[in-house]
C-alpha cells in the first residue's frame, strides 16, 4: 500500500509557521498540478485548513524523497526552505498514512476534537483531486471511506458533544470573560461558514447588538438577513470598534484588516473599557501587536486550547468508540484495495490487457 502522507498541524506548528504555509484555493491547484507532474506520484490530494497542511499521495515506491515533495510548499509559498523546518512536519506511511486520514475526517485530529467543518475540507481536498485529474481508482476508494467514516463517528458516537467548531470555542471565550454577553455588543468580521456558525452560537446567547462586516458588503448583508444583526460597511470599522465590546475575525484576508493603529487611536476614546478580539483567521487578520495596547486583548486559534480541554472529559469514551470505527474502516479499505489489486495481476498476466497507470 504505497499511500504517503506528510504535513504539519496544530500539535507541531505554531499559528506563526501555519500562517506562513497556509495555501489558499489556488495554491493547492498549484501543488496539485506539480504533485500530478512528478512521475512517482501516481494519485494526491491537497488538505489545508487554519490548522493543517497536508499532502496525501499513492506512489510508485515508498522510498521516494519526500523532501522535495514538501519543499513543493515551499515553492508555492515563496518561503526560503531551511531543515529549521523539519521540525514541525510529519511523514506517515502505508497503514498509519490511512490511518491519519481517517483520524482527520473524524474530527480525531483537530483542535475542537470532533468539530464538523473538517469533513466538508476534507471533501473538498478530494473533489480539487478529481478535478485536477488526480483522484484514481486507488484514491477513489480511499475518499470514500474516509468520507465515510468521518459520518458514522459523528452519527453513531458523541464525538460532537458540547460544541464542534473553532466558532463555539470563541464564543464560550467571550463569555468566560465577560461573564455572559447579555450587555455587550459584538461585531463578527467576516461572512463565511465559520463566521456563520459563530452567529449562530451568539444567536442562542442574549446580547445588546450584533454588527456583521465584510470587504462585500453584500455578503455581510446576506448573513444578516439569514442570522439577524446589522450589516455595516468596512470603511466604519474604527466606529462598530469604538462601540463594541467583543470583535471576532474570520474573514480569510491575505492581510491584517485590524491594524494595530487604528486600534490605538479606538482606545483612547474608550475610557479605558476593554475590548477583546478573537481572530480566527489563517492567515491571521488582526495584527498581533494589538495585545501590547492597554486594556485589549487578544485570542488567535491556539489560544482556545483551554477551552477545548474542559469539554474533552463529555468525549473521552467517545474518542475510544471513533478509533473502533476507524481500524474497521480501515480493515474495510484493506479488503477492497486487495481485490483490485487482485484484479490488476489478473490483467497483467494477459498481455492485451496491461494496465498503465495514468497521471
Amino acid at each position: 500500500m504505497n499511500i504517503i502522507t506528510f504535513g504539519l498541524n496544530h500539535k507541531t506548528a505554531p499559528i506563526e509557521i501555519r500562517e506562513k504555509l497556509y495555501l489558499n484555493s489556488t495554491q493547492q491547484e498549484l501543488l496539485l498540478s506539480e504533485l500530478k507532474g512528478n512521475p512517482a506520484v501516481l494519485e494526491g490530494c491537497v488538505l489545508s485548513t487554519c490548522n493543517r497542511v497536508e499532502v496525501y499521495a499513492r506512489v510508485i515506491d515508498l522510498d521516494i524523497d519526500i523532501r522535495s515533495l514538501m519543499r513543493l510548499i515551499f515553492q508555492i509559498k515563496k518561503v526560503a526552505y531551511t531543515e529549521d523546518f523539519d521540525k514541525y512536519f510529519y511523514v506517515y506511511s502505508g497503514h498509519a498514512a490511512i490511518r491519519h486520514l481517517f483520524a482527520v475526517a473524524a474530527g480525531l485530529d483537530s483542535l475542537v476534537i470532533g468539530e464538523e467543518q473538517i469533513l466538508g475540507q476534507v471533501k473538498l481536498s478530494f473533489a480539487k483531486a478529481k478535478e485536477s485529474g488526480m483522484l484514481h481508482r486507488y484514491f477513489n476508494i480511499l475518499s470514500d471511506m474516509a468520507i465515510r467514516s468521518g459520518k458514522k463517528a459523528r452519527n453513531e458516537t458523541n464525538i460532537s458533544f458540547g460544541g464542534s467548531s473553532l466558532s463555539w470555542a470563541a464564543v464560550v471565550k467571550a463569555e468566560e470573560i465577560f461573564g455572559d454577553l447579555s450587555n455587550r455588543t459584538i461585531l463578527v468580521i467576516g461572512a463565511g461558514e465559520m463566521s456563520e456558525l459563530a452567529v449562530g452560537h451568539i444567536q442562542n446567547k442574549t446580547f445588546r447588538k450584533l454588527y456583521l462586516m465584510n470587504r462585500t458588503q453584500s455578503n455581510a448583508q446576506a448573513l444578516a438577513n439569514r442570522c439577524g444583526g446589522e450589516a455595516v460597511p468596512f470603511c466604519d470599522l474604527k466606529e462598530i470598534l469604538s462601540e463594541a465590546d467583543v470583535c471576532l475575525c474570520s474573514a480569510g484576508a491575505p492581510h491584517y484588516l485590524v491594524e494595530c493603529d487604528i486600534v490605538k487611536r479606538v482606545m483612547t476614546s474608550r475610557g479605558g473599557r476593554p475590548l477583546v478580539f478573537i481572530d480566527l483567521s489563517m492567515p491571521r487578520n488582526i495584527d498581533p501587536y494589538v495585545a501590547s495596547i492597554e486594556n485589549v486583548r487578544l485570542y488567535q486559534i491556539d489560544d482556545l486550547k483551554e477551552v477545548v480541554d474542559s469539554s474533552m472529559k463529555l468525549r473521552s469514551e467517545a474518542i475510544l468508540a471513533v478509533n473502533r470505527i476507524i481500524e474497521d474502516k480501515l480493515r474495510e479499505y484493506q479488503l477492497k484495495v486487495q481485490k483490485l489489486e487482485q484484479a490488476d495481476r489478473a490483467r497483467l498476466g494477459d498481455p492485451s490487457h496491461i494496465h498503465h497507470p495514468t497521471n
